[in-house]
């Protein structure tokens, strides 16, 4: 009694006592946090009740998810979308300060926020610009071969104020970066739009590229990767552009870019290709340039055709590249709220995670209410979240809750696990942070509810998940 009733005294003004403290670990071992988002949008990302597991095997339900903790993958650099020029301005020049700190906390803060820890930069102007600009721009009868006119200045008055900000929100967030084109005067058209690298450019472009990431660095923004080119297959009619076959990129990285990295002690990862699931062959094409292949550290894909399924097939071929997911965008061509969640869900936070990558990024973190501002290529793209840029009233898009579902539960270094998927419209990925805790994905894709058991070890618990919805189940 006199053991019990000290206890009671002491946890009014300090630490429970040894008994309980066992109890509520105990306690809390044995529940599993739910957080839902429906297709009606009534829940998003919805804290529910908490579930409890039960020892045993489940019973009363058809299905049964089984996460193993002991089959282990790919560690994770995280989730998040680009901080490109539109998205940088929006947020820098239409949100009052206080309304951008609230912003930038919602979106990198780890405590409130959803967590964002990868981020892309376009490295000079995208179609997402208010100009097209590079790094290097002179008067077209010119060349600047000494890049003398170097400069980042372009980016000092947006770009590197929410960049450094959110840096400084996140400590873990992991910056990387691709050119969309070289400056004019190294291409074979002597403009932004469309043509090639010259060859005898090859080396510039290299010194371009290692300037620009110890300018960032001198800045405080660690670059973490860039590729050479956004899409290099791909050669736009009305913004900057610039195609590069793997013969050239192999020769760029194996000769050139990362030679000189290495030579000025430049720990950026060189990703290959940047372009979509619809071509494997090109990245593999360039991996099977054993110069080339030394210096690169993985392979970089988007969405826009293709199958996810060729992420898979190319890291089969050189498991000891790193797989990252860097660009897709919705938009009002799919206008869909409740369809767009589930695609997004299933296919990059899952099928991309499963098909090895490391690090999911989407395009632009923020649009305006026209979805812009751009300067050629993609009229009616949508941002994560939409800033309205008369009122500065932020509107969050499924896209957001497609990644907070991931985002704000997945830490950096979390290790992707083994989990059941594709059974009964069930899809699935789990992961296990570093501090041991377990998070597990669960997207419906059925027109109909579904209830499930999931099962770890010797637990488990069942759930019951409305149709169109997305959960995530963490628990310690």
């Amino acid at each position: 009694m006199r053991v019990a009733r000290a206890c009671l005294a002491l946890a009014v003004i300090a630490a429970p006592c040894r008994g309980q403290a066992a109890t509520s670990t105990e306690a809390k071992r044995s529940e599993v946090e739910a957080w839902v988002t429906t297709a009606d949008k009534s829940k998003l990302v919805a804290r529910g009740p908490n579930v409890r597991w039960a020892s045993g095997e489940p019973t009363g339900v058809t299905v049964t998810i089984d996460v193993d903790t002991a089959i282990t993958y790919q560690a994770m650099v995280g989730f998040g979308a680009a901080i490109t020029d539109a998205a940088a301005w929006l947020i820098q020049t239409k949100l009052s300060p206080i309304r951008r700190e609230a912003l930038l906390q919602d979106l990198f803060g780890r405590g409130n926020g959803i967590g964002l820890s990868f981020t892309r930069l376009t490295i000079g102007a995208s179609d997402f610009s208010r100009t097209h600009y590079t790094f290097d721009d002179v008067p077209a009868s010119e060349t600047d071969s000494a890049l003398a006119h170097f400069s980042i200045d372009a980016n000092r008055a947006a770009v590197l104020p929410v960049v450094k900000r959110a840096l400084a929100i996140n400590r873990d967030l992991r910056v990387m970066a691709s050119p969309w084109t070289a400056p004019a005067w190294m291409k074979t058209t002597r403009s932004l739009i469309k043509g090639t690298l010259r060859a005898d450019a090859y080396p510039v472009f290299a010194e371009y590229l290692r300037r620009y990431v110890q300018a960032y660095q001198a800045e405080g923004v660690p670059i973490f990767a860039i590729t050479l080119q956004n899409e290099p297959h791909f050669e736009p009619e009305n913004y900057p552009g610039m195609r590069l076959t793997p013969v050239q990129r192999a020769t760029l990285i194996g000769q050139h870019v990362g030679p000189m990295f290495d030579r000025a002690g430049i720990a950026t990862r060189i990703l290959d290709w940047d372009h979509n699931w619809d071509e494997p062959e090109s990245p593999l094409a360039v991996l099977e340039d054993s110069t080339a292949r030394r210096y690169v550290a993985g392979v970089a894909w988007h969405c826009y055709n293709g199958d996810v399924a060729a992420q898979t097939l190319v890291h089969a071929g050189y498991p000891e590249k790193e797989v990252y997911f860097t660009e897709c965008s919705g938009g009002q061509w799919a206008p869909n709220w409740s369809d767009n969640l589930v695609w997004y869900v299933r296919t990059l936070i899952i099928g991309s995670t499963r098909g090895w990558a490391k690090g999911v990024l989407l395009w632009n973190l923020a649009l305006d209410e026209s979805y812009g501002p751009h300067l050629g290529g993609c009229g009616d793209c949508r941002g994560v979240v939409t800033i309205d840029s008369r009122t500065g009233a932020v509107t969050r898009n499924e896209e957001y809750y497609a990644l907070a579902h991931a985002s704000r539960f997945v830490r950096p270094g979390a290790r992707r696990i083994a989990s059941t998927t594709g059974v009964d419209s069930l899809e699935t990925v789990a992961f296990r942070n570093t501090d041991e805790s377990k998070v597990l994905i669960v997207v419906n894709t059925a027109k109909a509810r579904r209830t499930f058991a999931v099962r770890s070890g010797d637990r488990s618990f069942r759930f019951a998940l409305p149709a169109g919805a997305v959960v995530t189940l963490r628990w310690p």
